[in-house]
């Protein structure tokens, strides 16, 4: 097994040799697959790469899937949520559109059986639901080594956005049970959606705990939150941008402007866009230069 880390905008890709050809596990963001590619030329060594397989459908897991079919033609394996969005390319559905991100048209030649363990690597990996962060996303543990490819429900210092509860479903009673269950499995090393693998799973555990806590307890601080994450997410792709194309850029999605509708109506969208730039500002994740809103690492 080999991960491959490329930095927050993308998904760790994981790399399995499976009896003389390649799984690959996520596939980054749409604007790093001219990257991805040549890293899984190299990671195959000759091999042909034979299977894609997505822990769930967001942007930044399914954004290479297209660039390495067309390269390689391996099949492609979902969970089965969201199977005739794919298959029809329904952008709004995959929510695409409400979080203002792009993604390279793909089909899928199968469906993820969370009842049916995958084999790879030579091991047969568990397929656990997701919940929380995305309802249809799906882990991966193997119990023999102890090994769990967490995707977007557990990272080291956190997880992903809780986006259910932006929408004003529940996804915090879920995030919770997913961590229960994680907590319950014991996992020796988690391969995490985003960031480096790591051991201390009970450390990860309880910052999560606490993450989730803190942000359940005021609806507003996580819809702050989740305003913050889609606006340093643009960030990473286009790294400069002036605050006009910002307020414009997110004018035309859906999630901030539900965010704004339900949990900042006392302000105008571009008041309530700027306050959220300024706490990224503040924080160090942005900066402003020459005029430009930039990123920063």
């Amino acid at each position: 097994m080999q991960v491959l880390e490329r930095g927050w905008l993308s998904s760790n890709s994981i790399v399995f040799d499976d009896n003389g050809a390649v799984s690959v596990v996520d596939t980054g963001y749409v604007s790093h697959a001219p990257m991805l590619v040549p890293l899984i030329e190299q990671a195959r060594r000759g091999r042909p790469v034979a299977r894609i397989i997505n822990t769930h459908l967001h942007s930044d897991h399914v954004g290479g899937n297209a660039a390495l079919h067309a390269r390689f033609q391996p099949t492609i394996s979902i969970p089965p949520g969201l199977a005739g969005a794919v298959r029809q390319w329904d952008e709004q559905r995959l929510n695409f559109t409400a979080t203002g991100q792009r993604c390279a048209r793909f089909d899928y030649d199968s469906l993820i059986d969370p009842g049916t363990p995958l084999r790879l690597g030579g091991l047969d990996w568990e397929v656990l639901g997701g919940g929380g962060h995305d309802p249809e996303m799906v882990l991966l543990y193997n119990h023999d080594e102890r090994i769990l490819l967490s995707a977007d429900a557990l990272w080291e210092n956190g997880f992903g956005v809780i986006f259910p509860e932006l929408e004003g479903s529940s996804g915090f009673a879920e995030q919770q049970a997913v961590l229960e269950t994680i907590g319950a499995l014991s996992p020796r090393t988690v391969v995490p959606g985003h960031g480096a693998a790591f051991t201390e799973v009970g450390a990860a555990l309880e910052t999560a705990h606490r993450r989730l806590e803190y942000l359940r307890s005021d609806p507003e601080r996580n819809a702050r939150h989740g305003s913050k994450v889609l606006i340093k997410f643009w960030l990473l792709d286009v790294r400069s941008t002036t605050l006009e194309q910002l307020h414009a850029h997110f004018a035309r999605t859906g999630y901030l402007r539900l965010i704004h509708q339900r949990y900042f109506p006392h302000q105008d969208f571009a008041q309530m866009i700027d306050a959220h730039v300024a706490e990224l500002v503040r924080a160090g994740a942005a900066e402003f230069a020459g005029g430009l809103l930039c990123n920063r690492n």
